[in-house]
Parts: C-alpha cells; sequence; structure tokens
C-alpha cells in the first residue's frame, strides 16, 4: 500500500503540473495512469511473482512494459521534481520549479530511453582471440560463436532474431554456444527458442546450451526436457563432451547455474540445475584443454582452479548500460567480473554482453552482440578482444 501511495502521489504532482487549465481531467488522468501501471504489479506480486496465465506478446507489450518504464522514471521524475521545488522555492517560484525539473527530467529520460531502444535492435559482432599455450594444433583457428542472454519470448522482435540468425550463419562456426537465459521466465517459450536453434543449420561440431538463472525460474527440469526433445542441440550442465579433430582432443564443460541452489518461484526444485564444479570436471581426461560454459561469472575462480584455460560467461548485460572505454559498467558495482575480458595466470574469462534484453528493450554502450572466440596456440595465455562492427 505505501507503493501505491507513492506512485499515486507522484503522478499526481506531474498532472498537477502538466494539466494546470483542466482540474477536472487531472484527477481522472491521475487516477486511470496509477491503476494501469499498479493493479497488475499488484496481482503479480500477490501470485508470488508471477503470472497465472502466459503473458502474450500483446500483454508483455502493454502492461508488463508500461509498469518496468514506470518503476525506472518515477523515482527519477520524483527526485527531479522535489529538488526543483527546493530550487524554485529559494527565488519564491516553488511550483514552477518542480514543473520544469519534472519536466526536463521527463524529456532527457524520455531521449535515453529511445536511445536505448535503438541500441537494443543494434546488434554488432565482435572478434575474440583466445591465446591457450596447451592447446593442440588441431585446434589452432576453431571458431567458437556465442550467444548469450538472448531472454527469447513472444515480445521478441522477429525482425531482429533474424538478423541475429543471419549474422551466426555467417560467420563459418565450428561450434556455437549459447551461454544461458535462453528463455524469458516461462517454458512456454522454449518453442520459440527451439524453432530458432532449427534456422541457425547445423555447424561441424554441433550447437551446446547451458542453464542462466532464468532458465531456472521457468522451471529448468520442463526446459530441458522440451530442449532435447525437440532439438538437436547439446544440453551441458555440470557435465564434459570431448571434441577430437586430426586426432587430438579438446573438452567442454557446460556449469550449472547457482539460482538453481533454491526452488524456483514456481515451487520446482531446481538443484539438477545448481552448479557442481567437480562433477563437472570429472570425466575431463588429464592434460586435456578445456572451455567451460558458465552463465554466471561468478563460478569463474572455482572453474579455473580445476584448470578451464578459457570460460565463457554472461548472465551481467554489461548493466544494459556501459562506458567501455573506461571499463565501467552498470553491473561493475555488484559483480567482479561484469564485463569484457579477465585474465588469472592462465585461465581466461570472456563475459559476454547478451544478445537480447531483459526487461526494458535498452541497451546503451552494451550492444547487443554475438561473439566469434577464435582458439590459437600461443606461448603464453591472452585474451584479445577486438572493435566491434555492424551484423
Amino acid at each position: 500500500m505505501l507503493y501505491l501511495l507513492v506512485v499515486w502521489s507522484t503522478l499526481a504532482i506531474i498532472a498537477w503540473g502538466a494539466i494546470p487549465a483542466s482540474p477536472g481531467l487531472a484527477p481522472l488522468v491521475v487516477v486511470a495512469l496509477a491503476l494501469y501501471v499498479t493493479v497488475p504489479l499488484f496481482v503479480f506480486m500477490r501470485r508470488g511473482f508471477g503470472w497465472r496465465a502466459y503473458p502474450t506478446a500483446a500483454f508483455r507489450l502493454y502492461v508488463v512494459r508500461p509498469i518496468l518504464y514506470t518503476q525506472l522514471l518515477l523515482p527519477i521524475v520524483t527526485i527531479s521534481a522535489v529538488l526543483g521545488l527546493l530550487v524554485g522555492a529559494m527565488a519564491g517560484a516553488a511550483r514552477a520549479g518542480g514543473q520544469i525539473a519534472a519536466a526536463i527530467a521527463l524529456v532527457v529520460s524520455g531521449v535515453l530511453l529511445l536511445a536505448g531502444w535503438r541500441g537494443s535492435r543494434s546488434l554488432v559482432v565482435r572478434d575474440v582471440e583466445a591465446f591457450v599455450p596447451s592447446l593442440p594444433a588441431a585446434f589452432d583457428g576453431f571458431r567458437i560463436v556465442q550467444v548469450s542472454d538472448l531472454h527469447l519470448g513472444p515480445q521478441t522482435s522477429r525482425r531482429f532474431l533474424a538478423d541475429v540468425t543471419n549474422s551466426i550463419r555467417g560467420l563459418s562456426a565450428d561450434l556455437i554456444t549459447v551461454t544461458g537465459d535462453l528463455i524469458d521466465d516461462r517454458v512456454e517459450d522454449t518453442g520459440l527458442f527451439v524453432a530458432w536453434l532449427d534456422s541457425l543449420g547445423a555447424p561441424p561440431h554441433g550447437v551446446y546450451l547451458i542453464p542462466g538463472n532464468h532458465d531456472v525460474y521457468a522451471g529448468w527440469a520442463s526446459v530441458r526436457v522440451a530442449l532435447e526433445r525437440d532439438s538437436s542441440a547439446h544440453v551441458l550442465v555440470n557435465e564434459s563432451q570431448l571434441l577430437t579433430r586430426g586426432g587430438a582432443a579438446l573438452a567442454l564443460v557446460g556449469l550449472g547455474d547457482p539460482a538453481a541452489r533454491r526452488a524456483s518461484p514456481r515451487g520446482e526444485q531446481g538443484n539438477s540445475a545448481a552448479p557442481d564444479v567437480p562433477r563437472a570436471f570429472s570425466a575431463v581426461p588429464a592434460g586435456v584443454s578445456v572451455v567451460a560454459f558458465a552463465h554466471n561469472p561468478a563460478l569463474w575462480p572455482s572453474v579455473a582452479e580445476r584448470g578451464a584455460a578459457l570460460t565463457l560467461s554472461g548472465h551481467t548485460h554489461w548493466g544494459q548500460f556501459a562506458l567501455p572505454r573506461l571499463g565501467w559498467s552498470l553491473a561493475s558495482p555488484f559483480l567482479e567480473h561484469a564485463m569484457g575480458a579477465y585474465q588469472d595466470g592462465e585461465a581466461l574469462l570472456y563475459v559476454h554482453p547478451g544478445t537480447g534484453f531483459w526487461g526494458i528493450p535498452f541497451r546503451l554502450g552494451a550492444l547487443p552482440e554475438v561473439t566469434v572466440v577464435t582458439l590459437r596456440q600461443g606461448a603464453s595465455a591472452s585474451l584479445l578482444v577486438g572493435a566491434t562492427r555492424a551484423a
């Protein structure tokens, strides 16, 4: 109820400033907006942070998304209006100061949101070279195409998804991996993901999938059944797969996700997808180079201790807002390994910025990416991260 009071009072302040010529209309507008953005949220919270019925594309676009935009804009506009009131009061024009500050905040936020929407559709390709001293000569030049955090659902732009498909198909991948958050919170979204997998074609060494936290929230057991029943992709959860090429071997290791250490919001136990690093590496032959897939980069230290030469992660989205030249993103204050390349001894990590988005379509400085990771023999371990190019 406190939240509802904040929403209603904030909208009242905005309406008071924006509709001064129509005092009879302002209260109706305030009530309508407040109900529209709070009643569905209240229902969502009352039902254990979930929708009883499957949220269609229209529902996600015209109900869920306005709620999310509201949650983002309310504190910005409210703080701006209060500061404007205080500054205006010093000049004897408190109301005008509040109105001007709120209007500026709305305009600036609107421009940023529009730029972020544009960014969420601006697919790029990045080349990353991973130099691995122990890499067999037969795997020198081996190309792994990584996508991550697609969050596929009915709200996903079909045109954007086609761009991702066409980009991948033009990259001559030896192997494709999707490092978690395949779908957007509902098991029903798996059908769209499987259809997208079918559009990729079959690279020589296949397609590999691991779960992310949102796949766990959707109910990982059911998601995995659908993936293995309806697609030819390899699902790796705390297990390894040995690739052979020219008489040499390379091990792929897929990890579960930490979100599965507790029950999913829908009551399904997710322990089968919880990370188990010793088990994941148990079948890896001694002396074989390892490429690991771990959705959450927080797993990297334990994976590196087990000898993984290269770990490919996602999860962070780079906060969907980043300043790459400064090595900073919205995720940086919360995560030790938030974006880009990291190295610890001979262990390498690349944290993918994500290919889709979660919540609102917003990306600035962290554009949706398809990454081409080329394995190279090298005297010492290193990651060479190239600039992005338009897909």
